[in-house]
C-alpha cells in the first residue's frame, strides 16, 4: 500500500474501472513519482533538474528571441550540458522585463505532448500585471501538486470543504453556493464530500454568518481574510475545524495563533504563484516549507546575485521546469526567503524554505465600516494599455488614490478604462484619483504591495 493512500481508506470506497480515465491515471502516476523523488538525495534532485533544464533552455533559445539573446551573451551552445556555474551566469529575469518583452519571451511553437496553450494573468501583490501562457501539462502538474498537499496534510476527502475566495461564476450572494464535490484534482481520483463556497467580496460579517451556518470541516482562503474572520469571531462559539489551508499571502504567527484559538485548527500554507505554479508546500509536521523541486528550481540570492548562505535571507528566484510556452528562466518572484541547510526531520529530503517575506494584502473598508478582501482583478488590469504598475491606496471610505507607473501615451481614455474597472472591483461609491510615479517603492518587507488601506478602525 502506498504511503500516499487516502486517509480513512477513502481509496477503498472507489470502485475503479478496469481502465481509469487518462487524467486520473496521470494524477496517480505523478503522485507515485513524487512519493519516490521527495526522498531522493539532493545531489540526484539537482542532477534531474539540470537534465530537465537542458531541453528547456534549448527550446527557449530556438523559440524566444529574448532568451536567445541572453543565452548567446553568456556563450550558450545548443545541447550543451548545464552546470551550476553556467546556470548562475544566466541573468535574473525581473517582472518589468517580462512586461516589456512579453512578445519576445513567449514561444510560438510548443511540443505537441504539452497539450494546449492556456492564457491567464496576474498582478500578484506586486501591482504589475502580466499575461501568462501555460500548457495543459503545466495545469496537470499544478493539480498533482495540489493533490500532493491534500495527501501530505492527511485530509479526509469525505468531509465538507469550505472555501472563501473569488467565485469563478461571479456569484457574490452571501448565502454562498454548494457543489457536490471538492472538484479537480481530488474528485478526479477520490470520492469526496461537498464543497461550499462564498465569494471573498462579501463582508467579514457575511463570511462569519456563512461559516457558522455551513460548519465545514476544512476551510481554504487567503491569510488576510482568515485573520479578519478569526478576529471577528473571537469570543463566539465557533465549530472546530479539522484544518485551515491558506495560499497567496504571507502567513504571520498571529494568524497561526488565532486559528488555534478560534478555529481549533492548525494552518497549512502553500507557496505558489500563477506564473510559476507551486514553489513550496508546508511540511505536514512543521511550519516551514518543502520546495517542490520536481516542478521548479528555486534559488535564494544575496544582494550580489550569489546564492545566500544557508540560514541567510535573500531574494527568491524561481524557474518553472516545464513551461515551454512562456519560459521564465531565473525569474525574481518578488519575495525574500531563507533556505536551511539541514534536512527536515520528517524524512523528506526536499529543500527546506522558511521565513517567506512579502505577499501581504490589506482589506478594503466599506461605508458601513465592514471590511472585505481587496481583489483588484488581474485580467482587467492586464487589459489596460500602457499600465506597468499600480498601487491602490484607500485614503478614506470614499476616496482612492491610484498610483501608476505607465508607458508614454497613457492618457484620459486609459484612465477612464481603469476607473471603470476599479469601481467594478472595489465599489461604485469610490472616487478614484490618479497620481503618476517613476517607480512605486517596496514595502518594508521588500515586496511591492498593490493595495494599502489607510482608513483607521
Amino acid at each position: 500500500m502506498s504511503k500516499y493512500a487516502a486517509p480513512h481508506s477513502a481509496i477503498a470506497e472507489t470502485l475503479w474501472p478496469a481502465v481509469p480515465n487518462p487524467v486520473s491515471a496521470l494524477m496517480l502516476a505523478l503522485i507515485q513519482q513524487f512519493e519516490r523523488s521527495e526522498r531522493w538525495p539532493r545531489e540526484l534532485v539537482e542532477e534531474q533538474q539540470f537534465r530537465q533544464l537542458r531541453p528547456l533552455l534549448e527550446h527557449a533559445y530556438l523559440g524566444s528571441p529574448f532568451h536567445r539573446a541572453r543565452l548567446e551573451a553568456i556563450g550558450y551552445r545548443q545541447g550543451q550540458p548545464i552546470t551550476t556555474e553556467f546556470w548562475q551566469a544566466i541573468p535574473v529575469l525581473t517582472r518589468r522585463e517580462v512586461q516589456e518583452n512579453w512578445n519576445e519571451i513567449v514561444c510560438k511553437e510548443i511540443p505537441e505532448a504539452h497539450g494546449r496553450v492556456l492564457q491567464d494573468s496576474t498582478s500578484g501583490s506586486s501591482g504589475m500585471p502580466i499575461k501568462i501562457l501555460k500548457t495543459d501539462l503545466m495545469q496537470r502538474l499544478w493539480e498533482a501538486a495540489t493533490l500532493r498537499d491534500e495527501l501530505w496534510q492527511g485530509r479526509d476527502f469525505r468531509l465538507k470543504m469550505g472555501v472563501i475566495r473569488r467565485d469563478p461564476e461571479g456569484v457574490v450572494d452571501p448565502s454562498g453556493r454548494r457543489l457536490e464535490n471538492w472538484g479537480a484534482p481530488v474528485a478526479t481520483v477520490y470520492p469526496t464530500g461537498p464543497l461550499v463556497l462564498i465569494d471573498s467580496r462579501n463582508t467579514t460579517d457575511q463570511q462569519a454568518e456563512w461559516l457558522l451556518r455551513e460548519r465545514p470541516d476544512y476551510l481554504l482562503s487567503f491569510p488576510s481574510i482568515l485573520k479578519h474572520l478569526a478576529r471577528h469571531l473571537r469570543g463566539s462559539t465557533v465549530p472546530s475545524l479539522k484544518g485551515v489551508r491558506t495560499f497567496g499571502e504571507l502567513v504571520e504567527p498571529e494568524l497561526r495563533a488565532l486559528s488555534r484559538q478560534v478555529f481549533g485548527a492548525e494552518v497549512a500554507d502553500v507557496y505558489s504563484a500563477a506564473e510559476v505554479g507551486y514553489m513550496a508546500l508546508q511540511c505536514p509536521a512543521h511550519e516551514h516549507y518543502h520546495v517542490q523541486s520536481e516542478l521548479v528550481r528555486l534559488e535564494v540570492l544575496d544582494a550580489d546575485g550569489r546564492p545566500s548562505a544557508p540560514g541567510e535571507a535573500g531574494r527568491i528566484v524561481v524557474t518553472p521546469l516545464h513551461n515551454f510556452a512562456m519560459p521564465l528562466l531565473r525569474y525574481a518572484i518578488g519575495d525574500d526567503g531563507v533556505l536551511d541547510a539541514a534536512p527536515c526531520a520528517c524524512g523528506r529530503t526536499l529543500p527546506v524554505l522558511r521565513d517567506i517575506r512579502g505577499r501581504a494584502r490589506d482589506m478594503l473598508v466599506l461605508p458601513s465600516g465592514a471590511r472585505r478582501f481587496s481583489l483588484l482583478g488581474t485580467r482587467g488590469l492586464a487589459g489596460v494599455p500602457g499600465l506597468l504598475q499600480i498601487q491602490v491606496v484607500q485614503k478614506s471610505i470614499y476616496e482612492i488614490e491610484t498610483r501608476l507607473v505607465t508607458r508614454p501615451g497613457f492618457g484620459p481614455s486609459e484612465e477612464e478604462q481603469l476607473t471603470a474597472h476599479l469601481q467594478r472591483a472595489l465599489g461604485e461609491h469610490l472616487a478614484i484619483r490618479f497620481t503618476y510615479h517613476a517607480e512605486i517603492p517596496r514595502a518594508p518587507s521588500g515586496k511591492y504591495v498593490d493595495f494599502v488601506c489607510e482608513v483607521q478602525d
